[in-house]
């Protein structure tokens, strides 16, 4: 049965509390799902997204492979956070299953299950939609971009990806959990849940770390600035949502710099609009945290980093000291890690690739910003560890797998394993 649901006509009341789903039916207290539900908005649940998967198996090549056994499934929900816990294993067959959810949000890893063998994973999900519900019962929307309007963040829809080199899942189950503290992410093109393979950012990432008793909610945008945020709505959004004991964090620079308007400026309207950020966390009992702009790979002669960033990374210092507002070091620490890496092997953390690497990629990838799936993995151990060393409460709910991280030692990306999703886009997000 679907736990909590009310059944009208065949479709799913969309104010149900909790949703039971079973692929294999072990869970006789689950709806079956058969091979034949899709998803529609009057079933309200379902697999989703089969002419993507079956397109990408089309368009195989040499180094893409797409495994079977991968889906989507979808439901749809209210906006909120939601408990997902997921049991993963087959009584046929060894398994290896990551799980993601909404725009690439990585939740569960490579977990491997023997034959016969079953494990079950809880994390918490945040779903949205452009609604922004105004404390005098009006509404207003958030301002998305043309582009955003197929991400997977911003439908009615809470959406659950299955992939994995053989990857088998037994039963999905969903339910409200909207007293968890949220992350509230603020950014641009390096922070956002990235849609399209091969881009990836530390946003998506930092799901991997954290168990069941807290959300992220990322509301980061490609080419954004921190004015360009406000302006679209994204904060109000936030503002109407967020509680007390939440948090807010803020990575901007990369497209501040590039303002030019009247007013604009690293000590001007950049560090206002990071003031507006403060104000209004403030107001509602949430910690804001800076996040200084991740490096571009931009090496001297001599193999270090070259600053491109103007002074807004110092302006965000600056106003951090004179609001007493806690900072993450991201800028010097993502120094170290390209200048560890080398010149090359500096490209293995970014969208660095060969023409004919994905379909349709016609020539060669050489972007010295945004990040690939093992950059974005690293980065986000940079955010948590930065995260530990301003002692913030909520990384008691960090997993135990959570190790140490030193961005003078990064992880070695040829160790580092990724199951490619079928979204994919050759042409690079907006900003630089």
């Amino acid at each position: 049965m679907l736990v909590a649901a009310i059944l009208l006509g065949g479709a799913a009341n969309l104010n149900a509390q909790t949703f039971n789903f079973s692929f294999d039916g072990r869970d006789k207290t689950a709806t079956k799902v058969n091979a034949e539900d899709f998803f529609t908005n009057e079933k309200g649940y379902g697999y989703d997204f089969q002419h993507v998967i079956d397109g990408a198996k089309a368009a195989q090549t040499e180094s893409f492979k797409l495994s079977d056994g991968i889906f989507y499934f979808s439901v749809n929900v209210p906006d909120g956070n939601y408990k997902v816990t997921v049991t993963l294993g087959s009584k046929k067959k060894k398994a290896n299953t990551t799980v993601r959810a909404e725009s690439r949000r990585l939740f569960v890893q490579n977990a491997d299950t023997k034959r016969g063998e079953f494990k079950t994973f809880s994390f918490i999900v945040n779903k949205r939609n452009t609604t922004i519900n105004l404390p005098d019962g009006k509404t207003d929307r958030v301002r998305i971009k043309k582009r955003e309007e197929k991400k997977l963040n911003w439908d009615d829809k809470l959406t659950i990806e299955i992939n994995g080199d053989a990857p088998a899942c037994s039963s999905i189950k969903i339910e409200p959990a909207n007293e968890v503290p949220t992350l509230w992410l603020c950014g641009n093109s390096t922070v956002v849940d990235q849609d399209y393979e091969p881009w990836a950012s530390w946003g998506q990432m930092i799901t991997r770390w954290f168990d069941d008793g807290v959300a992220v909610a990322n509301y980061a945008e490609s080419g954004e600035t921190a004015t360009s945020f406000i302006a679209a709505g994204r904060l109000k959004k936030i503002v109407s949502l967020m509680k007390k004991g939440d948090y807010i964090f803020m990575e901007f620079g990369h497209n501040d710099q590039k303002e030019k308007r009247p007013g604009s400026g690293a000590f001007y309207n950049y560090a206002y609009a990071l003031k507006q950020f403060v104000d209004e966390a403030r107001a509602k009992g949430v910690t804001p945290i800076f996040v200084t702009p991740t490096q571009r790979r931009a090496f001297d002669d001599n193999g270090k980093i070259r600053e491109t960033h103007a002074n807004y990374p110092e302006a965000m210092r600056w106003v951090a000291k004179d609001l007493g507002v806690q900072l993450i070091e991201l800028h010097d620490m993502t120094r170290t890690f390209f200048e560890t890496l080398g010149v090359e092997d500096s490209k293995r953390s970014l969208v660095h690739y060969p023409a004919r690497t994905y379909p349709n990629q016609m020539t060669k990838f050489e972007d010295n910003t945004h990040f690939n799936p093992y950059g974005a993995y690293e980065i986000s151990k940079m955010i948590v560890e930065g995260m530990k060393q301003l002692n913030l409460p909520v990384v008691s709910h960090l997993k135990a797998d959570f190790k140490t991280f030193n961005p003078a030692q990064p992880d070695d990306w040829k160790a580092f394993h990724w199951n490619d999703a079928p979204f994919i886009d050759v042409v690079k997000p907006d900003g630089n």
